[in-house]
């Protein structure tokens, strides 16, 4: 039976994509270097920020020294514009309030401040824990933040469904022991969710209900 449910951030609960792109783009900008449509962020996100920037930069400039020089570029910018565009996706604040009934945590890449207001201004006080990236503790699909959540929500890692849009996402739920539910919503394809060990696909966040019903819960 699952008793809680875990989500990735962007791209599983809100829509950062446009905000993320904007920061980068003005680092890279002041930088010299050129800049990137939208549509390309889906495959730079997710692995932190460190590796966004990293990625974003041209192929022979992704030296320490500029990947950290560029990387608080973007941070200082960042921090004034996270959330100017980001909103929560459709069905999303629907689903939370459906889930009243069971634990429920954040688990990001995203650094822990940003996670904690992106998530308190768009999403509410929905949730048991808000857990960004910690000092300390390596980034997913590392599961050893992941797994800390599931002790401080008193439930076992098989009696939770980890839900995410990327590879990364159903990796770090299969390193943790964990339900992976792969979102259609967001910044990857279903192929890459499937070669990552999806246990189940979602189109629609009122699936997931389905899916807690067919793991044995009735509520």
């Amino acid at each position: 039976m699952i008793k809680a449910v875990l989500f990735d951030l962007d791209g599983t609960l809100v829509n950062s994509l446009f905000d993320l792109s904007f920061s980068t783009n003005f680092a890279l900008e002041k930088m010299g270097y050129p800049t990137h449509e939208t549509e390309k962020f889906k495959y730079f996100v997710g692995d932190g920020m460190p590796k966004l920037i990293e990625r974003a930069l041209p192929e022979n400039k992704r030296d320490s020294e500029t990947i950290k020089t560029t990387l608080e570029i973007f941070m200082a910018h960042y921090r004034e514009h996270f959330v100017d565009k980001t909103v929560a996706y459709d069905g999303i604040i629907d689903l939370l309030d459906s889930l009243s009934e069971y634990k429920t945590a954040v688990i990001s890449n995203k650094v822990q401040e940003m996670a904690t207001v992106v998530t308190e201004k768009l999403l509410g006080d929905r949730f048991s824990i808000v857990c960004g990236k910690r000092e300390g503790y390596p980034t997913k699909p590392d599961p050893t933040l992941t797994l800390e959540v599931i002790n401080e929500l008193g439930v076992k890692p098989e009696e939770c469904l980890f839900i995410g849009d990327s590879g990364m996402d159903m990796a770090v739920a299969k390193n943790a022991g964990c339900v992976a539910v792969g979102v259609l919503w967001g910044f990857r394809d279903e192929d890459e969710l499937r070669q990552n060990g999806a246990d189940y696909i979602v189109s629609k966040p009122d699936e997931i209900l389905g899916l807690l019903k067919e793991n044995g819960n009735e509520k």
